[in-house]
């Protein structure tokens, strides 16, 4: 997940469309960025793609956002769902997409290299939802590892995302983004340089991404376009990749179309031939069942009462068997033909849809336990809501003492007898692990096999500190993973946050903006106001108060400088503000007004300082901090020695403006100062105006120099300390490339 910045569009707390709720935001792109939100009247978490506002009136890229929606109408649990698009108030288009919660596999490429029992298990499954989408004539154009999420971190749940440049080949239809290159060139089939897509291309795009998360690193593509072409017309490198998965990429990534497999059904029959797998072709559309759906014997089913046992594995598992189910349930309510698993959204803890159950033997009275692989079980609790628990147990006892446990809340259970994977007592230590958290106020165990994620918060210090010390005791039993326990306290002091504004300030001090005498509450704002030397040192302060103030919305309204002006910042004077302002004007266009003070590169700024009436005596010192480290003096200079307000006005009353850098062609005629934007110090210039009672140093200064000679100078013995310094003003000056 992303960290939030302050020039988001969205920051954590708002509420879109008074129904969602922002709580992160999961990744920015070109044209849009992704939330995490959840649904205030229906509890459901989704993820909102919203397009960035400089787009939100462009037909162009509505029409991308509008055709991405249509991929609703491809229903398969290995093809994120789409939903509608809609506008905010304001103006805001976003689309509303199912959340996925799981590492993308460019995660896992950064983490290393993959097994290729688990490339194996995501080909099979991306292949199956490519066939969905192809079956429509629908294809995705840019799969690459980021646009493929393992859900809750299971292979078998991969999950394609990001359909936002595929194309429609349907007759009559409309392509996204036009025929022209889309895609990653890494990932991209060679003929999809030239515009060419078919199946085959995601085909292509599929067998190197998995090759690239096999060696743990992206294909090398070259340094220039040629190289990319020479490449692309290569084979890929597959040596010491083992079988079955080296022939497989081999045919995948042909660099001759004609040479790869023509579908994704091609694919699956030879996964399904290579790897002597048994998975039968998807149905496009299930009628009676979710796209999640597995079948599984709900707890004390009897086997005659199923209505079609699966067939035997071809091998013996290895997993440890667990001890019988009763023959009959102990409530008959509980019991139901053919029950359906169903990822469902707990409270903002989403529940992913649970692996299918092998059922193995020869069914008889008392057949035996189902193999549960992975072992899966999550039990969550939200804030304000009931525990929930789906998933796989051992025995009917620990099913009835969860059962029991999750009632005792009014929570609901769906628990499905398995044996698998899983140490000898595992039941007892989920029992321990929930018992140990059920006093938070919200909390979430997610187990695998014998591997538990536990996270939970409460705003009670006496609860922490117990639950703390239950794991510290030994609640994990033969569990491993590492609790994440959070204390939200229910007032934090304006001193706290204080501190943490001075640990992290780096130009200037930072403060908070009506800041609450009695502290701040839940759901409370934290405003934050000052300068900071870099977009990084904004975020990382951003991420500090996040992290100690919890659910509370933090806001940071502070400037980006540079080092340059941060290091002038910390040696200025301390004086007010006054009226007197500055103003720009391009000279390359006449001296028109640049009201923005925006410049880009050729254009020359011209500078007036805007004197008011009432300013009558003293002196003027104008400089110029630009994000290189060098200082220019416009006032006083060896050409321009006066700096006197009298001298400056010359017998003119009222409101005055005094040229200090002018147009180069003025300058040509004056000998003043002109400057022209060049590439070499883009950013932020600061123009400063401070106004004293007498000269502000003994001597002229240089007409240039660098910020740290004039920081010197502005705290060493050459500043006139019989100087009253009437006001500091300043101005900010922003030069771009564009």
């Amino acid at each position: 997940m992303t960290d939030s910045r302050p020039g988001d569009l969205f920051q954590p707390g708002d509420l879109v469309n008074n129904t969602y709720r922002v709580e992160a935001i999961l990744g920015r792109g070109g044209t849009s960025d992704v939330y995490k939100a959840r649904s205030e009247i229906s509890g459901r978490i989704a993820a909102l793609k919203v397009l960035k506002a400089e787009f939100s009136d462009n037909d162009d890229f509505l029409l991308l956002l509008t055709r991405e929606e249509a991929m609703r109408e491809i229903r398969h649990d290995a093809v994120v769902r789409y939903a509608e698009t809609n506008r905010t108030p304001d103006g805001h288009v976003y689309l509303l997409i199912d959340y996925v919660d799981g590492p993308g596999l460019d995660k896992k490429l950064k983490e290393g290299p993959m097994s290729a029992e688990d490339l194996l298990v995501i080909c099979r499954r991306v292949a199956e939802g490519l066939q969905a989408a192809h079956s429509r004539g629908i294809f995705h154009r840019d799969l690459s590892p980021d646009n493929i999420i393992l859900r809750d971190g299971d292979p078998a749940q991969a999950v394609i995302i990001d359909f936002g440049i595929a194309k429609d080949t349907n007759p009559g239809a409309e392509t996204i983004v036009g025929n022209e290159f889309a895609g990653k060139y890494a990932y991209a089939a060679p003929e999809q340089l030239a515009g060419n897509t078919d199946a085959r291309t995601d085909i292509y795009s599929l067998g190197a991404l998995l090759l690239a998360n096999f060696r743990g690193k992206s294909p090398n593509i070259g340094n220039n376009p040629m190289e990319v072409l020479q490449k692309k017309a290569e084979p890929l490198d597959t040596e010491g990749v083992p079988e079955p998965l080296k022939s497989l990429l081999d045919k995948m990534t042909d660099p001759e179309p004609d040479n790869r497999f023509d579908s994704a059904s091609a694919v699956l029959a030879a996964l399904n031939g290579d790897a002597g797998a048994t998975t039968p072709e998807p149905a496009e559309e299930p009628d009676a069942l979710s796209d999640a759906t597995v079948i599984a014997p709900a707890i004390g089913k009897r086997a005659e009462e199923t209505k079609a046992p699966a067939p035997a594995p071809k091998a013996e598992p290895k997993a440890k068997k667990a001890p019988k189910p009763d023959a009959k349930p102990k409530n008959a309510s509980e019991s139901k033909s053919n029950k359906a698993i169903i990822p469902i959204a707990i409270g903002g803890v989403l529940v992913v849809g649970l692996a299918g159950a092998f059922m193995s033997g020869v069914f008889t009275s008392a057949p035996p336990l189902p193999v549960a692989d992975p072992y899966r079980l999550s039990i969550a609790k939200a804030k304000d809501s009931v525990p929930r628990a789906v998933g796989f147990v051992p025995s009917e006892d620990v099913a009835e003492a969860l059962r029991q446990q999750i009632q005792g809340q009014n929570g609901t259970s769906d628990l499905t007898l398995a044996t698998g994977d899983i140490a000898e007592n595992w039941g007892q230590d989920v029992l321990s692990v929930v018992d140990a958290v059920d006093e938070m106020d919200a909390w979430r165990v997610s187990i695998s096999g014998n591997v538990v994620e536990i996270e939970g918060e409460t705003t009670s210090k006496p609860i922490f500190r117990e639950v703390q010390a239950a794991f510290d005791a030994g609640a994990l039993g033969a569990l491993s993973g590492e609790p994440d326990l959070s204390l939200n306290e229910i007032i934090i002091a304006p001193e706290r946050i204080e501190a943490i504004l001075t640990a992290f300030a780096d130009c200037g001090p930072l403060t908070l903006v009506d800041a609450p005498l009695g502290g701040y509450g839940p759901g409370s704002t934290v405003e934050i106001a000052g300068n900071v030397a870099t977009s990084a040192s904004r975020d990382t302060l951003f991420d500090a108060l996040s992290s100690a103030v919890g659910e509370r919305t933090v806001r940071v309204r502070t400037t980006v400088l540079n080092p340059t002006l941060c290091l002038i910042e910390s040696v200025m004077p301390k004086a007010p503000t006054s009226a007197i302002d500055v103003a720009f004007y391009q000279g390359d266009q006449n001296n028109q007004p640049n009201p923005t003070g925006e410049f880009i590169v050729g254009e020359n700024p011209v500078i007036d300082v805007e004197i008011p009436a009432e300013v009558t005596d003293g002196y003027l010192s104008v400089s110029v901090l630009d994000v290189s480290g060098n200082v220019f003096h416009l006032l006083p200079n060896i050409n321009r020695l006066d700096n006197s307000v009298e001298g400056l006005r010359d017998g003119q009353d009222g409101d005055l403006s005094i040229r200090v850098a002018y147009s180069i062609a003025e300058a040509q005629s004056n000998g003043g100062l002109a400057f022209r934007v060049d590439d070499s110090t883009l950013g932020k210039t600061k123009i400063l105006v401070i106004h004293s009672s007498e000269p502000l140093f003994n001597e002229m200064r240089p007409t240039s120099e660098s910020a740290l000679s004039y920081s010197e100078a502005l705290i060493a013995e050459d500043r006139n300390v019989a100087s009253r310094i009437y006001s500091l003003d300043s101005r900010i000056l922003e030069t771009s490339s564009r």
